[in-house]
């Protein structure tokens, strides 16, 4: 087995961040699976590891690394090249703030926890469910729009792939998958296709995993 272990499910938005960046990297891992629909983040075993109980995890070498902006900074920092992180501060800033509005803004309210205590605590319907996970994407899709508009490119931040294109595509994935219309997003939706176009992002997509069902 690798030396670096992906502990994760292939439908967890932070998971397949964390994919894209070690594919980029070019980096071999084995990948571990927890169904997160059927409660395995919250085996014993597994809260050993993670003690939040989250995918993802990573294990590297005897360490273990939770949270996926850390593990994505301890990624960069580990393996710099390709670098996913501009070299002046002004620049890696701005990725990082495309990728703070998507890891703290959008993904949490939409996550898989707090979408079962809507329903379970406030009995939300189906349908009120996919107001609220739409209402939070649009919200943010709407500042994101903006901040690519002025520092885009190619890609959400300039002519080449960064942090901020491993949290926009999986966003954009979620987006996609409650059927959420993103023609008011053009930059949005342009910056995506063009990252999930590189074989790195297309060998991170969840339909490809090995624990896709």
């Amino acid at each position: 087995m690798s030396d670096t272990i992906l502990h994760g499910y292939w439908r967890s938005s932070a998971a397949y961040r964390v994919r894209i960046a070690l594919a980029f990297k070019g980096i071999a891992f084995a990948q571990v699976t927890h169904d997160l629909r059927a409660g395995d983040q919250h085996d014993p075993a597994y809260r050993a590891i993670a003690p939040h109980g989250l995918v993802p995890a990573l294990e590297h070498d005897g360490r273990i690394l939770i949270e996926s902006p850390a593990i994505l900074e301890w990624i960069e920092a580990k393996w710099p090249q390709p670098p996913l992180l501009p070299a002046a501060p002004d620049a890696a800033a701005k990725v990082r703030t495309i990728a703070a509005l998507i890891g703290c803004d959008i993904h949490p309210l939409n996550n898989l926890r707090v979408l079962t205590r809507l329903r379970s605590q406030f009995d939300a319907t189906n349908a009120q469910v996919k107001d609220w996970i739409a209402g939070w994407i649009g919200e943010g899709f709407g500042a994101l729009e903006q901040l690519i508009a002025r520092d885009g490119g190619a890609f959400a931040y300039g002519d080449t792939p960064t942090l901020a294109d491993c949290y926009l595509v999986p966003q954009v994935y979620n987006a996609e998958r409650y059927n959420i219309d993103l023609a008011a997003y053009p930059r949005i939706r342009a910056a995506a296709d063009a990252a999930r176009a590189l074989p790195a992002f297309a060998a991170a997509h969840p339909d490809v995993q090995p624990d896709f069902s």
